[in-house]
């Protein structure tokens, strides 16, 4: 038993850093996962939270790329990230901020969705969000904007990451009221809810200790 446990990592004392490889395809993998939860939400008309919940909010008043305006609006927040999170999270978030937008622009020519309820699709899309975040968090990284605020701030204080982003996702939700029916609104906020119970009850750092 105690062997089993140590092949899984299961109470590990030595923390195992993530080798160059691990980290690519983990960025990669919470890239792709997190991608086809935005994918859904743009199908479905919805708005995510914090800064990809922005970007929408723009793309659907404007008409333009949801991932030009996500991938800018993620500028600002790499100046916090070097200078408190490091060079080489910054680094890794940058990479998948771009991986995302990239693979969220591109999806639809392969990804063809005729019926998409609202609801299923927020719920959806807010778990493939959560599973995509977790993954990215796991390997120092992710997609920017209030995502690094979150880590940072429970790194720091110990506060939840996931209790910190859905507090800033609750702000922009209520924006949304501005382009979107009450309906639309009310299944997005269950989106963003579940997105962040999930990273509230999944991503803890005494849980997970490899880097």
């Amino acid at each position: 038993m105690s062997g089993d446990k140590r092949r899984f990592g299961f109470w590990n004392p030595a923390p195992a850093r993530h080798s160059p490889l691990e980290d690519a395809q983990g960025i990669f993998t919470g890239s792709m996962i997190a991608a086809l939860g935005l994918t859904l939400i743009g199908s479905a008309g919805l708005v995510a939270g914090g800064i990809a919940g922005v970007a929408f909010i723009l793309h659907y008043l404007t008409g333009y790329s949801f991932g030009l305006y996500y991938s800018a609006l993620n500028m600002p927040f790499y100046a916090l990230s070097l200078s408190r999170l490091g060079r080489a999270f910054t680094i890794k978030s940058f990479l998948a901020v771009g991986l995302t937008s990239l693979i969220t622009e591109i999806q639809p020519r392969y990804l063809k969705i005729e019926t998409l309820e609202p609801l299923w699709a927020a719920l959806l899309a807010g778990l493939l969000l959560g599973y995509g975040l977790l993954a990215l968090y796991r390997h120092r990284a992710s997609l920017g904007g209030i995502g690094v605020l979150a880590v940072y701030l429970q790194d720091r204080f110990g506060w939840r990451a996931g209790l910190v982003q859905l507090a800033f996702d609750l702000v922009v939700l209520a924006a949304a009221f501005a382009v979107s029916a009450p309906f639309i609104v009310l299944c997005s906020v269950i989106g963003a809810v579940t997105l962040n119970l999930f990273l509230t009850i999944n991503h803890r750092s005494d849980r997970y200790i490899a880097m």
